[in-house]
């Protein structure tokens, strides 16, 4: 059986703590990057920061991906992400359509 049928079969709540241990595990290795750098040694701060986010890009976000569909059977998860979603749609409609608007104004047939 391979790894992503594996953690598939997981319940709802497993999965959210299969998902949990490596974001709260990241996270705040993050800040002690960031501390790092201010204690002067600004390249290896740097590297672990860089390190901390391809991490959370290529493993945290993946394995959301997968365990996403259980963690939506969650009430008050499903609550939260229909709530972000939301949020997230209306803050991209709002930014376009302001580009949009003001390449219609500023265009020269517009002015017309």
């Amino acid at each position: 059986m391979s790894l992503r049928k594996s953690i598939e079969g997981l319940s709802p709540y497993q999965s959210l703590f299969l998902l949990a241990l490596p974001a709260a595990t990241v996270e705040p290795l993050k800040l002690v990057a960031v501390a790092v750098a201010g204690e002067g040694h600004w390249i290896t701060g740097t590297v672990m920061i860089v390190a901390c986010y391809a991490f959370s890009l290529l493993v945290v976000e993946r394995l959301f991906v997968i365990v996403k569909p259980k963690l939506l059977t969650i009430p008050w998860f499903a609550k939260i992400w229909k709530a972000f979603v939301s949020v997230r749609t209306r803050m991209i409609g709002t930014f376009r359509g302001s580009r949009t608007e003001n390449a219609i104004r500023d265009t020269p047939s517009a002015s017309k």
